[in-house]
Formats: C-alpha cells, structure tokens, sequence
C-alpha cells in the first residue's frame, strides 16, 4: 500500500536543515491548503534550481551562469580575495555591501573527526587563482570562516598554504560571536569584522 501523501511530504519536509517534525507538519498543511498554481509554481522553482545551478568555474559558488555575476563584475576589486566556507557566507557578506573585492568557495571546512581533509575542499581551485597571469594579481587574502574550532583550523591552514605564495593572508575580526555562522549574523557585525581583520 502507498504512503499516505501527507505523512510523505512531512517525511520529505522534515529532511532539510533546520525543519523538525513539527514544522514540517505546518509546512505541509499550509501547502496541501493552497492554490495548486501556488503549489506548482514552488514545485517548478525546486526543478529548476536543482537542474540550474552548478558552481561557478572561478569562485566557487552556486551560480545558474558561469561566470557568476561577482566574478563577472568589472567593478570588483581584483586584488581583494574573500575565502568563505559556503555560499551562504557570500551572501551574508553582500548583503552587508562592506566588501568590493572577489571571492572563494571552499564548500566546507576541515573537519579531520568528520574526515574532512584538504582534498575535500575546493582548495586546490584557490591556489591555481593565485599563479601569474594576465589579471592583476591577488595582494590579500581575507579568510572569513567561521570562528568555530573547524574554522579557526582551516584558517590557520590556509594561512600556512598561501604566505609563501605572495599574497598577504588576513582573518576577519572576531565582531563574530564564537561558534556563530556568517549566515546568521547581520549586517553591521560583518561589516566590523572585516574592517578589524588580523593578519594571520
């Protein structure tokens, strides 16, 4: 006998980040209760991101054109690169308008307990934006993980990492609470945090 439709979606619903089984629940009431056109046209975004989106060949992120519209930008600094562990950090960071320069997906953080290493990273991508080429070339690095343990690690890895390859390695400031994400926090204390960041 087939799922019961309802108990389905709730199952379904309550698989993404932070959506237990209660929330789950209303959210699926709200959407057996609405127009089908409105349900449809959520269920028709849903495709198409995940049809879409892929990662934009330079920076990393989460684009559906390749190049992004960061890194096709003109009128971004060149020489300024922000490394983020997720997309989800860009857009805290843009929406605080404090940062003109460019930046870099890693798409996670060292985690070695978890078995997440290096390799795991979109690293290997960030050093082969640093060799000599036509563009200006990159004079610092500003690394904007989180200040968790995992991140303060990859910090300090990436630190050791890209020092000998020329450019000047920063660390946002701690305006971030410890154990907080930059997806999470607003406007004006991302904003302190990259104004007061420290070389590594």
């Amino acid at each position: 006998m087939a799922a019961d439709p309802i108990q389905r979606l709730v199952r379904e619903l309550a698989r993404l980040p932070g959506i237990g089984e209660k929330s789950a629940t209303r959210l699926a009431m709200h959407l057996v209760r609405s127009p089908k056109p409105q349900v449809r046209e959520l269920a028709q975004a849903l495709i198409d991101a995940t049809e879409q989106i892929g990662l934009c060949s330079v920076c990393m992120t989460l684009t559906a054109d390749d190049p992004c519209r960061l890194c096709a930008d003109p009128r971004r600094e060149l020489e300024t690169l922000c490394v983020v562990a997720q997309p989800s950090d860009v857009i805290a960071i843009e929406r605080g308008g404090h940062f003109r320069g460019r930046y870099h997906v890693l798409h996670g953080v060292l985690a070695p307990l978890d078995g997440i290493g290096p390799d795991d990273l979109r690293i290997a991508e960030l050093v082969r934006r640093l060799a000599p080429s036509d563009a200006p070339a990159v004079t610092e690095i500003i690394v904007a993980t989180a200040p968790t343990v995992e991140g303060e690690a990859t910090a300090m890895y990436l630190a050791r990492l890209l020092k000998p390859l020329g450019p000047r390695v920063t660390r946002i400031a701690t305006g971030l609470p410890v154990g907080g994400d930059l997806e999470y926090s607003d406007q004006a204390t991302i904003g302190r945090a990259l104004a007061g960041r420290t070389a590594l």
